[in-house]
């Protein structure tokens, strides 16, 4: 976006490039006279140093140039931004040239000479088409945002997660986060996207379901020719992540090989796709999240140390749902409530023998299993667990587990710190340490 002189957003300009003065001055005066906010270049090169403060809306650019070539930057354009109608033109009447710049996604191609109605004309047809795109990326993202889960839960340990999010996600800092399978990694990462005001995608990629073989060309992309088999350029995902978020789950999988490649993408914000010496600049949030102790799992040389201090800059540790029993309830009528409009059936009722239930299982797969619950109890085949029955319970073996969740949860909250644990709970100190004994507790697993 522009800004005018009271502060106001108007829309982008129009870069014109041009390596002839007079031709130059003419296109740029009829863009004018038609009220379109023109940028004048005499070079490629120009043109894209200035994309960074001041991005276009629409390129119009001369294919012969000294320097790069027209051809050459609809391919950086490409890369950069999809939905930027890149207009070239030339004076050579070359058709086999025009036919290569649509194969490779120009907007259109004019011959000079051309009248300047003629420019104007496709000019506007491209800020036409910028503008569809545009408004169809916002509705597609806003239509994702309602499908995604939330994140959902009131318990000390999710709420810190939720404060961690809003502060670290307008900055640029890459991101590690920390917890068991079914905890919601992806769902922090989306997050953490969705409030970072990043216009790029949120590019998922799973480290460990990938083959080692295909691994390099996938994350960092290759040139035609690069290997047997490659026969087209591949963009690789840390590419087609920039100016976004490239988010890589079960960090710990990714070769050791390719480790040090990714270290360096993380230094110096550049990659190389495979069978190429050119470094691209990108600019993505990296977002990993592993399952595993890394610091022991890089002690033991499973994972590169350096690799892994360069993304333990700031850490997300998520809790497993045994550890947050009070968001239960908040998530199981979520997914129920998911689970009825995929299944097009009545979300069951269920009461607090349920609940109890629920609060008295070990969820080993989390969060994920308790969506398998929510959807096998939609279907009607219930929910599957195996627990204890509730009649066999007593009132006070309830009260005492119940009791014990609370204490637990408040030395999370307070990182093991018995005296903050009290005030919070409102306990003498000496009450929770008698509690704890019995409880048979121990706050330093906490700190």
């Amino acid at each position: 976006m522009s800004v005018d002189d009271t502060g106001t957003q108007t829309a982008r300009p129009v870069y014109l490039i041009e390596d002839d003065e007079t031709v130059l001055r003419a296109c740029a005066q009829a863009l004018k006279l038609a009220e379109l906010e023109v940028r004048t270049f005499a070079s490629a090169e120009h043109a894209l140093a200035a994309c960074g403060d001041d991005p276009p809306a629409v390129v119009v650019s001369d294919v012969r140039m000294a320097g790069m070539s027209g051809l050459e930057l609809l391919d950086v354009m490409w890369q950069r931004d999809r939905d930027v109608p890149v207009i070239l033109i030339t004076g050579h009447g070359d058709v086999s040239m025009a036919v290569q710049a649509m194969r490779a996604h120009a907007y259109d191609f004019i011959e000079k000479p051309f009248s300047s109605p003629r420019l104007v004309d496709v000019v506007r047809r491209a800020l036409e088409r910028r503008a569809l795109l545009t408004e169809n990326r916002v509705l597609r993202e806003q239509l994702g945002t309602m499908r995604e889960m939330p994140l959902i839960g009131a318990s000390e340990g999710i709420q810190r997660v939720a404060r961690t999010i809003d502060s670290l996600a307008p900055t640029d800092v890459d991101v590690l986060i920390h917890g068991e399978t079914g905890t919601g990694k992806e769902v922090v990462a989306r997050a953490l996207h969705a409030r970072s005001g990043r216009a790029g995608p949120f590019v998922a990629l799973n480290c460990g379901a990938l083959p080692e073989s295909v691994f390099e060309s996938e994350i960092f992309g290759h040139e035609t020719g690069a290997f047997t088999g490659a026969d087209k350029r591949r963009i690789g995902k840390i590419e087609y992540a920039s100016n976004g978020t490239l988010f890589l789950d079960e960090i710990e999988s990714m070769p050791l090989a390719l480790q040090v490649k990714l270290l360096r993408v993380l230094q110096e914000r550049c990659v190389e796709r495979l069978g190429s010496n050119v470094s691209i600049p990108v600019n993505c949030r990296i977002v990993a999240a592993t399952k595993t102790d890394l610091k022991r799992l890089s002690d033991q040389g499973g994972f590169r140390a350096d690799l892994y201090y360069r993304l333990n800059v700031v850490t997300i540790e998520l809790p497993p749902l045994r550890q947050r029993l009070s968001d239960i309830a908040p998530l199981m009528t979520y997914f129920l409530s998911q689970a009825s409009q995929r299944f097009n059936r009545e979300a069951p009722a269920w009461d607090e023998q349920d609940l109890f239930r629920w609060q008295h299982h070990d969820w080993p797969g989390n969060v994920r299993e308790l969506k398998a619950v929510a959807e096998r109890l939609c279907l009607g085949v219930g929910d599957g667990l195996e627990g204890i029955e509730t009649a066999a319970v007593s009132l006070s073996a309830r009260m005492d587990n119940y009791e014990r969740s609370l204490i637990r949860e408040a030395l999370r909250g307070t990182r093991g710190n018995v005296a903050a644990a009290a005030a919070h709970l409102h306990l003498p100190r000496k009450t929770l340490y008698d509690k704890l004994a019995r409880h048979q507790i121990d706050p330093d697993s906490f700190r």
